[in-house]
């Protein structure tokens, strides 16, 4: 099975129903990559998820929490120094914002082969990882 990163947004879709076709898409994209691939997200998207959730989606942040609990069952990458100067590397070289690189600097030190997010390229390889949107009319 293929490592996935998977992305805040798309978590934060599964809970958003003002957008009826990317809540669709993004429960059935999670249900069907926990079943077929191996996810990974890392603590940087647990942070962006519980504050999208609790304060964009006015979520209660008790349910948020055990969503967030729930999340244990995927690999989660730390963040650390280390990821923290290769985003700053990945950030500088490739003109992206800090935050995409250090998405892309978590997917890298997980060994996934793709990236699933609606930020960034579709289709683009950084440091030899596919981004690709899930929510796009190919996908």
């Amino acid at each position: 099975m293929a490592k996935i990163f998977i992305d805040t947004n798309i978590l934060v879709y599964t809970l958003d129903p003002r957008n009826s076709n990317k809540h669709f898409k993004a429960r059935n994209f999670l249900k069907n990559a926990i079943i077929e691939h191996n996810p990974v997200i890392s603590t940087q998207v647990l942070q962006e998820f519980y504050v999208a959730a609790t304060a964009k989606l006015k979520a209660d942040p008790v349910t948020v929490k055990a969503i967030v609990h729930n999340f244990q069952n995927l690999e989660i990458v730390n963040n650390d120094l280390e990821l923290i100067e290769q985003a700053i590397d990945i950030s500088t070289s490739a003109k992206l914002s800090f935050w995409d690189s250090l998405i892309i600097a978590a997917a890298e030190k997980a060994k996934c082969d793709v990236i699933f997010s609606e930020d960034l390229n579709s289709g683009r390889l950084y440091r030899g990882i596919r981004l690709i949107n899930p929510f796009s009319q190919g996908f």
